[in-house]
């Protein structure tokens, strides 16, 4: 008698269909796959050309809400096709759009709902689809294990503390994790695989743009800008004073990057105590593959009106450099070679504060007890 919720192997149709950005997912059109012409043009294709704008926009809305993905795929074998079909257009789109904040939500879309799809999965299935992405996770009972490097590539992103290499087992250069681990792991691999533009020429992303120029406008508008509403920090916030560790925290978000939970704390609660008003902190954000709105300006307004107004206070350095987050050490990235050369303030032995940074550059931070 089969176990309810049991994780399956998946056949080999099937697998395709579930992640249609393996490589080989052609197969499920049997042989006969379209030009892009074919497929931007075709009265054949437009449901597919429907369902892929559905996806893209959706994406825009709520990369999160996996769901809204799920609904849009067909749940007949014989219609598999369709859904592949559909993934292709969609990922045409994102390709061709003009700001890279397109394709960064649609990445973190995809990839939450092939997790969804990942954590009901065999550990050899996982594994499966791990060897086709180029990553070396192999089943070993009901646990996987994947190479240390690897496991760094794919974990260096994730927030979650217990994600962090020393809270690992290591057995002979492998990390050992669980199958819903390892799936996690995988959701990241499908996000950095899909966040990758497919190489269009200019003339195919002109006439990808051509299809439905009014779709493009459409999601022009969805997609949140990385830059602020004002232009900017305002007021009396002195952005050229920030020390290197905020300044690449910005960095990051601006390049549509991730930025840890402890970055993102520490940046909100940071600018805050600078003087950056509540709409500014928000614009902070909008780059962020995963950028939500209403989730950011929640979380921003906990983080400032705590105590009144005060809000909460930004990290030290020592807790930032145990998050890996210190441009000095913990973080080979943190300080590009101008900040080491311009600011050597960062790198004396008595700073111990981000704020005592930017006062000792000359900027004006809120004494904890009255900043509102």
């Amino acid at each position: 008698m089969a176990i309810r919720g049991a994780p399956t192997r998946l056949s080999e149709e099937a697998l395709l269909a579930d992640y249609p950005f393996l490589p080989g997912a052609e197969a499920l059109l049997g042989g006969e796959t379209p030009s892009v012409r074919s497929l931007l043009e075709q009265a054949a294709y437009e449901r597919a050309r429907e369902l892929g704008w559905a996806r893209v926009l959706a994406a825009q809305d709520d990369p999160t809400a996996s769901e809204r993905l799920e609904a849009l795929e067909s749940p007949l074998p014989g219609e598999r096709y369709l859904s592949y079909l559909s993934f292709l257009f969609a990922r045409l789109i994102v390709a061709a759009a003009p700001t890279a904040g397109a394709i960064r939500r649609w990445a973190v879309a995809e990839s939450k709902r092939s997790y969804q799809r990942l954590q009901r999965a065999s550990p050899e299935t996982l594994a499966e689809v791990a060897r086709r992405l180029d990553f070396g996770l192999e089943a070993e009972g009901d646990r996987l294990r994947i190479p240390v490097a690897d496991y760094v590539r794919l974990a260096a992103p994730i927030r979650e503390a217990e994600f962090r290499l020393v809270a690992q087992e290591l057995r002979a250069g492998r990390v050992v994790v669980t199958a819903k681990r390892g799936a996690r792991l995988l959701e990241e691999a499908v996000r950095r695989a899909l966040a990758v533009p497919l190489p269009l020429t200019p003339e195919l992303a002109q006439a990808v743009r051509a299809q439905a120029p009014e779709r493009f406008a459409e999601l022009a508008r969805r997609t949140p800008s990385p830059v602020g509403r004002a232009g900017g920090l305002a007021g009396p916030v002195r952005p050229e004073l920030f020390p290197p560790c905020v300044r690449k925290m910005r960095r990051t978000l601006e390049r549509g990057e991730n930025l840890s939970h402890a970055g993102r704390f520490c940046l909100a609660a940071f600018l805050h105590r600078v003087g950056a008003s509540f709409e500014t902190i928000v614009d902070a954000y909008r780059g962020a593959p995963d950028f939500d709105e209403s989730v950011t300006r929640y979380q921003v307004e906990h983080i400032t009106t705590r105590d009144g107004g005060r809000g909460y206070e930004p990290p030290n350095c020592d807790t930032l450099r145990s998050h890996g987050l210190c441009a000095r050490d913990g973080d080979p990235d943190g300080a590009e070679p101008s900040d080491r050369a311009a600011d050597p303030r960062c790198f004396e032995a008595s700073l111990r504060h981000p704020l005592q940074y930017y006062e000792r550059r000359g900027g004006r931070a809120a004494p904890r007890e009255t900043s509102a």
